[in-house]
């Protein structure tokens, strides 16, 4: 089947996606000033898989079994144990900025993996948009000379990238049944080998005493966890896997900007600039054109209302 190109309703969501995937860069930062990460990102899904389960034990939705069950917990291994894990520690020294920037690298590492798997095939306009996007990345990510960037910490926001874009892969591969089941479920799993991952790690867990964490911590639960990943497999299954993965290119625009007004983090010259290639490569990649060739397979069936 033919590439497949966006809607307005897809791209709107898309593009809601982006703002709260940028904000939430912003958001953990906050968190991260109080919590230990591991235990600050499995209360974050904790919360919101709490809400999830509980709309769907309402909702009498049938719980998976089989094929989509694994998948589903597979999904939230690599997904809210994996990337998120990697993701907090990092995003204790990188700032909010640079940590997005870094994890944008998710479109190249997904044009790789579609095509590893079969699921896509590549083409020059997705490997040249892709490929553009890092170097939009390598000037994001230029520091200036008063500014010390951690490699290792680098390393581990490459790693949440990986396991991204690994993830929304899987899903496009084995698509699941519901949205919300599936998120809650991956949430809840995520959440467990979180928490236990911060347990035999010897970290605190402490109440937040301050209103900003909170807010922060009740952000990433709501909007930034049950909206980002509604909204995610709503996108998923009306584009190709690597169309959606420009999204994460697209953070460091709204995670810089959130973290100068918010945070008081400096925009350089260099962020505009490769801020402004990354967008192009958004173009190029994503938006141009007819698309690359997906399977016809949708990752997930549509939302109540959304058929």
């Amino acid at each position: 089947m033919e590439g497949i190109r966006p809607g307005r309703i897809t791209l709107g969501a898309f593009a809601v996606l982006v703002l709260i995937g940028g904000f939430n860069f912003v958001a953990v930062r906050y968190s991260n000033r109080e919590l230990p990460p591991l235990f600050g990102a499995g209360a974050r899904f904790a919360i919101a898989a709490v809400l999830l389960i509980a709309f769907v034990v309402l909702r009498r939705v049938a719980l998976p079994r089989g094929r989509v069950l694994l998948v589903t917990v597979v999904y939230g291994v690599l997904t809210f144990t994996v990337g998120y894990a990697f993701a907090y520690w990092a995003l204790q020294s990188l700032s909010a900025g640079i940590g997005a920037v870094v994890f944008g690298a998710t479109p190249l590492l997904t044009v790789l993996f579609a095509a590893a798997h079969g699921l896509e095939r590549l083409s020059m306009r997705g490997v040249g948009g892709a490929l553009l996007a890092v170097v939009g990345i390598l000037i994001l990510a230029n520091p200036s000379d008063d500014v010390s960037v951690p490699m290792l910490r680098l390393a581990a926001m490459m790693v949440a990238a990986a396991a991204a874009a690994e993830a929304g892969v899987l899903l496009k591969l084995f698509p699941t049944d519901s949205p919300v089941m599936t998120n809650g479920l991956a949430m809840a799993v995520g959440a467990a080998g979180l928490l236990l991952w911060s347990l035999l790690s010897g970290e605190a867990w402490p109440v937040p005493e301050q209103g900003s964490t909170w807010t922060a911590l009740l952000y990433l639960a709501i909007p930034g966890s049950i909206g980002l990943f509604a909204l995610f497999l709503f996108v998923l299954g009306r584009w190709t896997a690597s169309g959606v993965s420009y999204m994460a290119a697209l953070f460091p625009v709204v995670a810089m900007i959130g973290g100068a007004l918010i945070l008081d983090e400096s925009i350089t010259v260099n962020g505009v600039i490769g801020g402004l290639v990354v967008v192009a490569a958004v173009y190029l990649g994503a938006l141009r054109g007819g698309g690359s060739r997906v399977s016809s397979v949708p990752a997930t069936q549509p939302l109540p209302g959304e058929a």
